[in-house]
């Protein structure tokens, strides 16, 4: 695995720690309808066994229900637990995935899928914003001619239309106290996390770079990608004021190598 400089993120002791929190049931139980949108955004039938990559893919949720309907997945994360996780339930299920241990800003196959996936607020935490147009550059290339590129995000219209200061809650037996400030005129998300159990804290403080749906479509055309589409929710709605998310579609060009 090539090493860029550490960043908040290579830290696998916090994955563990906040896991229960930002892998709960609802986000299990969505998992079929997001995997049956991913075919429909990217065009092609499950059938013809297409190649996909999911990148920052944790768990495997997405990556093993692609797996079962069909599809050649690869999936790559940087935290080593979630993948022995998601290779583990694999095996059990007899399902031939391939899980690359990572930095997602390193990984390159030319030519090679028919669509990868950056899902669940996975894009715009690398300190150096230079890095996010390289890991754009790089999915492109990883794409065979016509390949799709799917990244859900929350876009900074939503971040500003649902911005809380601070809030609390519990789950799965946690307490946690998470405080929000915008940065850089809404350019970022500082954001410090507190997890509170059995008496113990555990704190993290990281900043999400925020794009604009503009921003976002602007960023994938001036990686090299010939057609971006914009959308709101899985199910295909405008990207507006009902918006749940900001999905951006980009298309490799059918003539592109």
């Amino acid at each position: 695995m090539k090493h860029f400089k550490a960043e908040w993120f290579n830290d696998d002791d916090f994955w563990e720690q906040y896991a229960p929190v930002m892998f709960d049931e609802k986000r299990w139980e969505e998992v079929p309808q997001v995997v049956s949108s991913i075919g429909q955004f990217a065009g092609f039938d499950f059938a013809t066994s297409p190649r996909i990559l999911d990148l920052c893919c944790g768990f495997g949720r997405i990556t093993l229900e692609l797996s079962r309907r069909g599809a050649a997945v690869c999936g790559v994360d940087i935290t080593a637990s979630y993948l022995a996780a998601a290779q583990e339930d694999a095996a059990y299920e007899g399902l031939a995935i391939e899980f690359v241990h990572d930095d997602v800003r390193a990984f390159k196959r030319e030519n090679t899928f028919d669509a990868a996936l950056n899902l669940y607020n996975s894009f715009g935490y690398f300190q150096n914003q230079t890095d996010d147009f390289h890991f754009l550059e790089n999915i492109r290339h990883s794409l065979r001619p016509g390949g799709a590129l799917i990244i859900d995000v929350q876009g900074k219209e939503l971040a500003v239309r649902d911005y809380t200061e601070s809030q609390s809650f519990e789950r799965a037996g946690l307490t946690v106290l998470a405080e929000t400030v915008p940065v850089d005129s809404w350019g970022s998300l500082h954001n410090r996390w507190v997890i509170l159990k059995e008496g113990e804290q555990r704190e993290k403080v990281f900043n999400q770079r925020l794009y604009s749906a503009v921003e976002l479509r602007s960023a994938l055309l001036a990686a090299g990608f010939a057609e971006v589409e914009v959308y709101g929710g899985w199910d295909k709605r405008r990207y507006d004021y009902n918006a749940d998310t900001l999905i951006i579609v980009g298309k490799k060009s059918k003539g592109s190598v």
